[in-house]
C-alpha cells in the first residue's frame, strides 16, 4: 500500500470503523494526514486547507494540511500517519434530488397582535419568518412559504394557509408536531399534508372569507380588547346590513384600495415576490402585475352575536380577491353609515369615484380575521405519501 510521508517524519493516520464513533489516532507529529472509511460514494468537502472524502452518513477529521482519502480495502492494513487534528465534520445523508421535491399544503391559526404581518421584512418579527425559521430547525431546508394573503400588522387567521417544497421524508403527522413545538405560542399549524406539485396557496386559491368584529358594550373587556374593534356608539344595523350588500357582486373597489407605499405589491404594481409557478386560473385574481383593482364579492353581510363577554357585530365577507386594507375600508365606511355620519344611498357613489378619498376610515387591523380559504377539488386532494 502506498504511503506518502516527509522524509525524516513518522506518519499517522485514522480511521472510522463505526458511524458515530470518532477514529483512533496515535499522538505523533507529520506534515500529511490519511483519512479512510468504508466503501461509499463519497463526496469531496472542503475544511479550512484540508479536502477530505466524505462518505453519506460518516464523521471524519479534518487537518489543516492536505489529506488524502482511500476506500477500505480487506488487503490493506490500517495505515498510519501523522498530523494535527483542528476540528470534527458532522455529514449527513447526500440530499435528494429536485424530483424528489414534496409540496407541502399548511394551516395556520395566529395571534398577529405582536407580529408585523405575514411577509418576511428584515429586522422585524413576521409570520411567513418565523415559519421559514420553524423549517430550518427541524428540517435544515429554508423555504420561504408561500401565504394565501398577506396579512397585515395586527391581523389575526383562523385558518391561513401555506404552501412550500421540502425535500426531507418527514410524515406529515412528525412535520405537524415539530413545528407546534418549535413555533411561538401565538402560531398554531392546525393541519399539514403533502399535495400536488401544481398547488401553490396563493394561486391555486379560488376563494377566501374574512371576518370583522366589532364589541358594542361601553366597555371592552381586556381580553378582548386585541381581538375586536370597540365600537360603543348607537348603531343602525340595518343601515349596516343594506350598506353590505351593496358591495356584492363585481366591482372596481379602487376607492377602498390602500394609498400606501406598499400598494405597490399589494395588487396594482408589480409582484414584490416573483413566483416562477404558472399564472392564477381566471377565476381568481391575484395580484396582477399590471392595475386591476376589480374584484368579485360573492357574499356580503353583518350578524349579530351575543355572549357573556358582550353583544359582537361581525361582518363577515367572501370574494375571489381582494386588495390591501380593503375589507378594513369597507368596515369603516359602512360604521360610518351605521353611525348616521353617511346615507347609505352614497356608496354606489363611492365605488364609482374611484377614489380612496370618496370613502370612510380604516377600521384597526386588530378586529380583522382570515377566516378561510377556498380551493378547487384538485387541489384537495392529498398526495399519496
Amino acid at each position: 500500500m502506498p504511503f506518502f510521508k516527509t522524509p525524516g517524519k513518522p506518519l499517522r493516520t485514522q480511521y472510522c470503523d463505526t458511524p458515530g464513533r470518532f477514529s483512533r489516532q496515535a499522538p505523533l507529529t507529520g506534515s500529511l494526514c490519511i483519512t479512510h472509511a468504508a466503501p461509499s460514494s463519497f463526496q469531496p468537502v472542503r475544511f479550512g486547507l484540508c479536502w477530505a472524502s466524505v462518505p453519506g452518513s460518516r464523521i471524519v477529521r479534518a487537518c489543516g494540511k492536505l489529506s488524502i482519502s482511500h476506500s477500505r480495502s480487506p488487503l490493506r492494513q490500517e495505515p498510519q500517519s501523522g498530523n494535527l487534528m483542528i476540528g470534527l465534520i458532522p455529514v449527513a445523508d447526500s440530499p435528494q434530488s429536485a424530483s424528489h421535491l414534496q409540496t407541502w399544503k399548511l394551516t395556520l391559526a395566529y395571534d398577529g397582535t405582536d407580529f408585523r404581518g405575514w411577509q418576511v421584512q428584515p429586522g422585524e418579527v413576521t409570520i411567513q419568518g418565523e415559519l421559514q425559521a420553524a423549517l430550518g430547525r427541524i428540517t435544515g431546508e429554508s423555504p420561504l412559504p408561500q401565504g394565501s394573503g398577506r396579512t397585515d400588522a395586527g391581523v389575526h387567521a383562523l385558518a391561513q394557509v401555506a404552501s412550500f417544497a421540502l425535500q426531507a421524508p418527514i410524515p406529515p403527522a412528525n412535520l405537524l408536531r415539530a413545528l407546534n413545538r418549535t413555533l411561538p405560542p401565538s402560531i398554531r399549524v392546525l393541519d399539514a399534508r403533502t399535495v400536488r406539485s401544481t398547488f401553490h396557496a396563493r394561486h391555486s386559491a379560488v376563494a377566501k372569507t374574512y371576518e370583522y368584529r366589532v364589541f358594542r358594550g361601553d366597555l371592552c373587556p381586556p381580553f378582548l380588547a386585541r381581538y375586536v374593534h370597540s365600537c360603543p356608539w348607537p348603531m343602525d344595523v340595518a343601515a349596516l346590513q343594506m350598506s353590505a350588500r351593496l358591495f356584492e357582486g363585481e366591482h372596481d373597489f379602487l376607492s377602498f384600495a390602500a394609498t400606501d407605499p406598499d400598494l405597490a405589491s399589494r395588487g396594482v404594481g408589480p409582484e414584490a415576490e416573483p413566483d416562477p409557478r404558472p399564472l392564477p386560473r381566471p377565476d381568481f385574481q391575484v395580484e396582477p402585475p399590471t392595475a386591476c383593482t376589480v374584484r368579485r364579492v360573492f357574499s356580503s353581510s353583518w350578524e349579530e352575536r351575543g355572549g357573556e363577554a358582550g353583544d359582537l357585530l361581525v361582518y363577515r365577507v367572501r370574494g375571489n380577491g381582494f386588495l390591501h386594507h380593503m375589507v378594513r375600508n369597507l368596515v369603516g365606511t359602512m360604521l360610518d353609515a351605521g353611525r348616521g355620519h353617511l346615507r347609505v344611498e352614497e356608496i354606489p357613489g363611492i365605488l364609482a369615484a374611484r377614489s380612496r378619498s370618496a370613502a370612510g376610515p380604516t377600521a384597526p387591523a386588530r378586529g380583522l380575521f382570515l377566516h378561510s380559504v377556498e380551493y378547487g377539488e384538485l387541489d384537495s386532494i392529498d398526495k399519496p405519501q
